[in-house]
């Protein structure tokens, strides 16, 4: 099964995701700051992440930073309600850049989009 860490402060919106994700088969791993986010990828990596930026003790931008200094290949969506942090050349080094939505739509094809090109990347690495 395909594990999510989903890296969110606010606790309503963490139950949702949490429970909409859970319903397209994922398992989900939730953290409320960077500091437990970055503690929870150094336990057990994910397969994928979902950050938001504004979160106590370390920003997304700061986590997503030192989590990709040592894990490349664990691809990150930003999910934040601020299209702002979009020119912020840091959040560049995320695999998509989402703005928060009560529709979780656009989020979840995202995650399917990017869960199939890093299977299909990792098929392509394998000898034949």
């Amino acid at each position: 099964m395909t594990t999510i860490l989903l890296v969110e402060d606010d606790k309503n919106q963490r139950l949702l995701y949490e429970q909409e994700l859970r319903l397209e088969g994922y398992e989900i791993v939730t953290a409320a700051d960077g500091k437990e986010g970055l503690g929870k990828v150094q336990e057990q990596p994910p397969d994928m992440i979902i950050m938001d930026i504004n979160i106590p003790k370390m920003n997304g931008i700061e986590t997503m930073g030192m989590i990709l200094s040592k894990y490349k290949n664990i691809p990150i969506i930003i999910n934040t309600a601020y299209s702002s942090y979009k020119d912020n050349f840091m959040s560049w080094a995320a695999d998509a850049y989402i703005v928060k939505s009560s529709d979780l739509t656009e989020l979840k094809n995202k995650i399917k989009e990017i869960l199939t090109k890093k299977a299909k990347d990792l098929k392509q690495r394998q000898p034949h």
